[in-house]
């Protein structure tokens, strides 16, 4: 680490994710804020935290374990789908873009109807998938991660909104999941990891039957995701983030 690196580390206090009052978690496909930060998100609830899911793509193409339903038949049981396991977590706010899966979009009709969802909803914090993430090939998470870090940048400047046609928003930090350097750590208990397990694989069913090995091998990860997690925060559990300041969003490469 160099001088410039450790100084700044020193001097820029990673936000408490905790001490925010409104959230927006953006996922690509129905499922992947539940994998990414379910817990996390379930104990936010609990807290009495404004929470909102934003839903990018339509998840028409995760057919693996519905070789008999059709892409427009999947779209709706997904969608419905999305909507118990966010209630399950304590969520009862979630928007669609409706825009199809597998990239198959113009990345401009993802960029002004996220925009829109941040002004609408007017966020304190934005979480969204590690778009910066050396495996991570699926477009739609790129998309999704890549999109959602220029906005957060941008979401307090009025009149660069209004070029978006969105609102301005007060987003003071931008939350990574499914990251491979996380900077912070949520605590989480068991019955939060339950909720998380519930909004999963009791609600998600058209990816995870019960019984199935993506089912068992999903589990397995986040148990020991989460004892990872756990030990670089002195807990038995924890889920991580890489949590950026408005500081760090712009011109500090060394952090």
């Amino acid at each position: 680490m160099g001088i410039t690196s450790f100084a700044l580390k020193r001097a820029l206090k990673t936000p408490d994710i905790g001490s925010f009052s409104r959230y927006l978690f953006i996922g690509p496909h129905p499922d992947d804020i539940e994998i990414g930060a379910g817990a996390t998100i379930a104990r936010l609830a609990a807290m009495g935290k404004e929470i909102c899911f934003l839903i990018c793509c339509d998840g028409r193409y995760g057919t693996e374990n519905c070789p008999n339903t059709s892409p427009a038949e999947l779209v709706t049981i997904r969608k419905a789908e999305a909507w118990r396991a966010a209630e399950t977590l304590g969520v009862h706010d979630v928007r669609f873009l409706g825009l199809c899966d597998g990239g198959n979009y113009d990345v401009k009709e993802l960029r002004l109807g996220m925009a829109d969802v941040i002004g609408f909803f007017k966020p304190d914090i934005v979480f969204a998938p590690d778009p910066v993430v050396a495996n991570e090939c699926h477009e739609d998470h790129l998309n999704a991660g890549e999109t959602a870090r220029r906005l957060a940048y941008f979401a307090p400047f009025k009149y660069i909104m209004a070029n978006y046609m969105a609102e301005s928003a007060p987003v003071e930090a931008l939350a990574y999941y499914m990251t491979a350097k996380p900077n912070a750590f949520v605590k989480i208990s068991k019955q939060d990891m339950e909720r998380q397990f519930a909004s999963i694989f009791s609600c998600h069913t058209s990816q995870f039957p019960a019984g199935s090995e993506a089912a068992r091998s999903l589990k397995l990860y986040l148990n020991i995701r989460a004892a990872d997690f756990g030990m670089r925060c002195l807990s038995r559990r924890a889920e991580g983030f890489r949590v950026l300041s408005r500081t760090r969003m712009h011109c500090l490469p060394e952090d």
